[in-house]
């Protein structure tokens, strides 16, 4: 443990080193100024702008009067920098007003001693507040791998989303905004041959780690049911089935998510589609007219059975379809119909996707939003193709 000791009279300096050497503390450091202590402390520069150096301290014992700069304020200054705020400040004071040290406590002071120095007091102290600090810096090098850790987590998991598609009947694109660094949201696509397009996006319930990985448990399962079962009602209940594997009715906390699955076949013109609880896609026609996938069933991993109802949609000539979680259309004022429509209005016009533009309606915050939610806009463009079969 390193100890600074901060005060302009020599005495004082050798009473107190004395007392740390004989407790078996010698690693010892002396300032007789606040700006000697800056010094030490890795603050300042060449100019007068004070700057944070890596320092190696453990504890100050700051005496409160000194010239030039008090110890209350040298206190304040050192607390203005998040690499040494956290190193605990004892003052040495022989002032007994309460307000002088209650204004040291504020200014980020750990504690005080009086003088003349009590030897047991100062020792007692000195334990204290090192053995607080031991449990700070623990604490921090525990959060920080915590945080490595997820920053891992993070990038195996955008890894699992699927990369866009750009074929000459069918482009898909999206774009993924999590509120956290690990979300609960997931899209997938997949070439069912034939012309035909498996897409999914779902949004499962809540937020950070057990989400994420309810979610990455699904993502595991999700390429093999959607190319085994391939019918957007099989594909769901086949979800509903192995989430619910998971045995999870114990827990207080009911998971489920919301999911909309559609078959786009590009040959027959046609789109199977169920949607499991989720907002409602949106499907831009040539002609300019809008469809509203809004024919729901319950989400899934709420019950051990679906009660499934399939939709199917058939279109002619080019058009566009909006799949989006609920955290787009949260960041809109206004209530659910209010948003729908403000969707309706940003997202019709022309087919191919806009990056760009749908970064700047969308995703760069300047929408007042109301709580902080994972965001995600998934993009399909249909383009005139073949005749149907």
């Amino acid at each position: 443990m390193k100890i600074l000791i901060v005060d302009d009279n020599p005495t004082n300096v050798i009473i107190i080193r004395e007392i740390l050497k004989k407790e078996n503390y010698r690693d010892i450091v002396t300032a007789s100024s606040a700006m000697e202590m800056f010094e030490i402390l890795g603050i300042g520069g060449e100019s007068d702008e004070l700057r944070p150096r890596p320092s190696d301290i453990d504890l100050i014992l700051l005496d409160m009067m000194m010239p030039e700069m008090d110890g209350i304020e040298a206190c304040s200054i050192v607390q203005k920098f998040e690499n040494l705020k956290d190193i605990p400040i004892i003052m040495v004071t022989a002032i007994g007003d309460s307000k002088k040290l209650a204004e040291a406590l504020d200014a980020g002071a750990s504690d005080y001693v009086t003088k003349p120095i009590n030897k047991v007091e100062l020792m007692a102290r000195i334990r204290l507040a090192l053995r607080l600090k031991q449990e700070k810096d623990w604490h921090k090098e525990r959060d920080q791998r915590i945080q490595d850790e997820l920053k891992l987590a993070a990038m195996v998991q955008s890894a699992v989303l699927s990369p866009a598609i750009d074929d000459p009947l069918f482009q898909v694109n999206a774009i993924y905004k999590p509120s956290f660094e690990l979300a609960g949201d997931l899209y997938s696509w997949y070439p069912l041959g034939d012309g035909r397009y498996g897409v999914i996006l779902l949004d499962m319930m809540g937020h950070g780690i057990s989400s994420s990985l309810f979610t990455m448990f699904i993502a595991s399962v999700l390429k093999d049911t959607v190319t085994t079962y391939v019918d957007p009602e099989k594909v769901i209940q086949e979800l509903n089935r192995r989430f619910n594997q998971l045995n999870l009715g114990k827990q207080l906390v009911q998971y489920y998510f919301t999911a909309i699955y559609l078959v786009v076949d590009t040959r027959k013109k046609r789109i199977d589609y169920v949607n499991a609880g989720h907002p409602p896609a949106l499907f831009f026609r040539e002609d300019g007219s809008i469809t509203t996938f809004d024919s729901v069933c319950c989400p899934v991993g709420l019950f051990d059975k679906m009660d499934i109802e399939p939709q199917t949609i058939h279109y002619e000539g080019e058009g566009h379809i909006a799949l989006y979680t609920d955290g787009l259309t949260e960041a809109v004022p206004g209530d659910q119909e209010d948003q729908l429509e403000f969707l309706k209005e940003q997202l019709k016009g022309q087919h191919l996707w806009n990056e760009p533009l749908m970064q700047t309606l969308f995703f760069d915050d300047e929408i007042p939003q109301e709580r902080d939610d994972d965001k995600c806009l998934v993009w399909i463009t249909l383009s005139e193709g073949a005749e149907a079969e």
